[in-house]
């Protein structure tokens, strides 16, 4: 199953160099239904696409946004000129 979605891109705490983005709740509601043995830190493998970007990562619970959070590398960043405030359109599925 592949979820797409909108969503902004923000810096971790200010001042540091982790962009993430967050997945909405109903997505991530949809993670814990089908992954119900997570990793460590409660983290998901997943397949991403953002633009013509496509990698895998893992999504990583926060209880501060209370969903999942999506690291979103440099090199992604940088081939679909994205910075801090943009939207992105992210397509993600549960890696195999």
């Amino acid at each position: 199953m592949a979820w797409t979605f909108e969503s902004e891109i923000y810096l971790w705490h200010a001042g540091e160099s982790w962009h993430l983005l967050n997945v909405p709740e109903d997505v991530a509601d949809d993670i814990d239904e089908q992954v119900p043995d997570k990793r460590g830190f409660g983290s998901v493998r997943v397949k991403v696409t953002i633009g013509s970007f496509e990698w895998q990562t893992s999504v990583f619970p926060s209880k501060e946004q209370r969903t999942y959070v999506l690291p979103i590398k440099k090199a992604v960043r940088t081939a679909e000129d994205l910075a801090v405030g943009d939207r992105a359109q992210v397509t993600l599925e549960i890696a195999q």
